[in-house]
């Protein structure tokens, strides 16, 4: 059956050389259609040029709380001492315009009947953390598509609602109707569930089915440009960990 294939990634956290072999990877799927649920910047070395390639895709985007930081001139006190001491920095490498695109992004957005939020559809713009099924019951009380892609927590999984919450294991779904989906596609540019490959989602409507992939990216180089920038050696020293 034909459908619309779509990447659905999540963040990037300017890591270059991760969403490449990601794209590379859609590309080789099939994908026409883009989206990304947030934190295009921070962390990694290369935040404007994941930037302007997300815009020259036309994604559609939501905001992420690295997105979110970086273009308003606020307190970074309750984030990781790690991240916010790249949030300066990143706005240094970000042009007006592109500052000025990051603040516009809504936090919510609906794309082709399913929905996409960085944190929480209750109060997004609190950046609260989904991990487990009871968090996931209170966010599908707010979800009014059969669908949700979500990021924040940078761990790939899949909650589903039919009358009661459940993690589901394996990385492909389909998608029934009649119940609802809460999906994490986890990290293109910092995985933190032990596994250092890149994730994103993969939605195929036509099959209505939904694939968590991982694929290898040059985490060498990454780690490289890291050090080079002069940020946190430890930031490089994670990805080979994927933690």
């Amino acid at each position: 059956m034909a459908g619309t294939k779509f990447a659905i990634l999540g963040d990037i956290h300017g890591n270059w050389e991760a969403f490449s072999a990601v794209l590379e990877d859609a590309q080789s799927l099939g994908v026409t259609h883009y989206v990304c649920v947030g934190d295009i910047v921070g962390y990694n070395a290369n935040p404007g040029e994941c930037l302007r390639r997300i815009r020259e895709l036309n994604m559609s985007c939501v905001r992420g709380n690295h997105d979110h930081y970086c273009s308003h001139d606020e307190c970074v006190r309750d984030f990781h001492p790690l991240a916010a001491n790249v949030v300066d920095w990143t706005r240094n490498q970000l042009t007006a315009d592109e500052l000025t695109y990051l603040r516009d992004l809504k936090l919510v957005r609906l794309v082709s009947g399913f929905t996409i939020v960085h944190s929480t559809l209750d109060m997004p713009e609190k950046w609260g953390y989904v991990f487990d099924e009871l968090e996931a019951e209170s966010n599908f009380s707010y979800q009014s598509t059969s669908m949700c892609f979500y990021g924040h927590t940078h761990q790939p999984v899949i909650f589903e609602k039919a009358g009661f919450v459940r993690r589901l294991n394996g990385h492909k779904q389909n998608i029934t109707l009649g119940k609802k989906y809460f999906i994490n596609v986890g990290s293109v540019g910092q995985p933190r569930d032990g596994d250092p490959r890149s994730s994103y989602g993969f939605y195929d409507t036509g099959n209505r089915e939904v694939e968590l992939r991982r694929v290898e990216y040059d985490i060498a180089t990454t780690q490289k440009k890291i050090v080079a920038a002069g940020l946190p050696e430890r930031l490089a020293a994670r990805l080979r960990l994927g933690v």
